[in-house]
């Protein structure tokens, strides 16, 4: 499951930060904002992955 919740964030992240790029190039502010929220989701999965995972390893 774990492994799951990590490959689900780094999409996240990728998907976010090509929305956002991509927002940015055509000037669709709205496509930016929508990308830079999927990227922080995609970075709160992880870090809560890294938390699990840091309180397995005790």
């Amino acid at each position: 499951m774990a492994a799951d919740e990590k490959a689900q964030a780094k999409g996240e992240q990728a998907q976010g930060k090509v929305k956002k790029v991509v927002g940015g190039a055509v000037g669709n502010e709205s496509m930016k904002v929508e990308g830079r929220t999927e990227e922080s989701k995609g970075d709160l999965r992880q870090a809560k992955e890294k938390a699990k995972d840091a309180i397995k390893s005790k």
